[in-house]
């Protein structure tokens, strides 16, 4: 997951203290010492987790809360409350527009050379792309040797078409051509990569100029290591300064400490994040909403993501298979589908009750493990044992046998069965056909409420709660 030593922190904080006997001012100040340790060793700054702690200790008054009120849920409120605005920087400027009868939109990528920026310009292409635009990349980066290919090889991989030269040193020429000819070909979104330099220099920002004139984007995004830190607040205003920086998409987000510090900076100037890079393959990209990042943070989940996700990685036929009975070849399915979904430990933050906590004390690799196990197992049955929706189908005699085929341990098929009975029940209850939680039901957190472990709703307050927690939050989607 996503910085799972902050989260692991965070999530074993609050923990500790909704276990606590009494919840009082002595309590809540440990709980608030934890968080800001936490905070201060993801590099988040020194001024940033004093006014953070400052604000949570407010908005958390234990002497202010009504007689009967619900101390852990205050603080817990409060914590998620500081991070969300810690983190949240606003709303950016401009979305691309699917369709002919817009514009081409053309979006241009600026950062330092290391900072990952080519890579998450196919990244960005295909993100569209998976959602029914008709990207186009073009590499205007003629400083680094090897960054046309680089492109093009992506390009290829994520079937964009692209445009770059080996002999054409004018970067702006290049970049001139790009975009006209995407443009006769009614591409709608029109990503240029540009060269970025080892350090903040003249010659990059000039150039940089230079291809923005010539072009007009209707964006241009800034793309940063988010290993740096907290250093990540000068060199976004440094180029915020240059270009008309909308948007910053922060990379290498994947088991680096510092990735905290580098988002509060980067929303510290005030520039919206719009992805965050989670690893070097394409699939590794995700879109960076405060309010979910944080639920997910927190431990708490994010079940309209990962509904989102299941709709965005399963073809049209396997998603209606899945709002089905959620039979062992439904399960085989979703299993198949989740290496489109991103990293795993993406998915299993995504459910409420698998914290960051679990996830950073290598629980993600064991459950990859498991899964391709069950996977082994599953390909050793009939179909009319993965289509079954009786469970005494699956006798003491087929079960044996599906033992001997897949070359796995009796109890560990038996272990799979009982686990296929748990993740149906919580399946069951998943709202697939509407990802905005059912909007029609009475009370659309009501099916939410059902798929939370009961031990962690307990935590929340009950169904009360939960709703007093989202309305905290806001809305979990934009």
């Amino acid at each position: 997951m996503v910085l799972a030593q902050l989260g692991g922190s965070l999530a074993g904080a609050l923990a500790r203290l909704s276990r606590a006997t009494v919840v009082d001012d002595k309590a809540v100040a440990e709980c608030l010492n934890e968080i800001s340790r936490a905070l201060l060793q993801a590099d988040v700054r020194f001024e940033t987790v004093r006014d953070v702690s400052s604000r949570i200790k407010a908005a958390a008054n234990l002497s202010a809360l009504a007689p009967g009120a619900d101390k852990r849920r205050a603080v817990r409120n409060a914590v998620a409350g500081e991070l969300c605005r810690m983190l949240d920087p606003g709303e950016p400027s401009f979305s691309p527009r699917k369709g002919q009868q817009h514009p081409s939109s053309v979006v241009m990528f600026v950062g330092l050379q290391g900072s990952g920026k080519t890579t998450t310009c196919a990244k960005y292409a295909d993100h569209y792309r998976r959602k029914g635009f008709r990207p186009a990349l073009v590499c205007a980066d003629t400083f680094r040797a090897g960054a046309f290919d680089q492109l093009k090889q992506n390009a290829s991989k994520a079937k964009i078409p692209f445009y770059g030269s080996y002999t054409e040193s004018d970067p702006v020429k290049i970049a001139v051509e790009g975009v006209d000819t995407f443009r006769k070909e009614k591409c709608d979104l029109i990503v240029v990569d540009t060269s970025g330099r080892h350090k903040q220099e003249a010659a990059l920002f000039e150039e940089m100029r230079q291809v923005s004139e010539a072009t007009r984007p209707d964006l241009v995004v800034f793309v940063m290591d988010g290993s740096i830190g907290q250093a990540a607040f000068d060199q976004a205003q440094a180029f915020k300064q240059s270009v008309p920086v909308g948007a910053v998409i922060v990379t290498k987000m994947d088991g680096h400490a510092r990735g905290g510090g580098a988002l509060s900076a980067v929303a510290a100037t005030k520039s919206p994040v719009i992805f965050i890079g989670t690893g070097e393959h394409i699939p590794d990209f995700e879109v960076f909403e405060v309010k979910s990042f944080v639920s997910r943070l927190l431990g708490m989940g994010d079940l309209p993501g990962l509904v989102d996700k299941i709709k965005d990685a399963m073809p049209a036929d396997e998603l209606k298979l899945i709002e089905g009975a959620f039979t062992l070849g439904v399960m085989r399915e979703l299993f198949q589908g989740m290496q489109n979904m991103g990293p795993f430990g993406q998915i299993l933050s995504m459910i409420p009750g698998f914290s960051a906590q679990l996830i950073e004390k290598g629980k993600e690799k064991e459950g990859q493990a498991k899964i391709k196990r069950y996977m082994t197992i599953m390909d050793s049955m009939t179909e009319k044992e993965l289509d079954n929706t009786n469970p005494k189908l699956m006798n003491e005699s087929r079960v044996k046998r599906v033992a001997r085929g897949s070359g796995r341990p009796v109890q560990e098929v038996a272990g799979m069965l009982e686990e296929h009975k748990r993740i149906a029940k919580i399946w069951s209850k998943l709202p697939l056909r509407d990802r905005r939680l059912n909007t029609n039901h009475r009370d659309p957190l009501k099916p939410l409420a059902n798929v939370i472990p009961p031990s962690m709703l307990n935590q929340l307050g009950g169904l009360s709660g939960l709703q007093n927690m989202v309305k905290q939050l806001g809305p979990q989607r934009r």
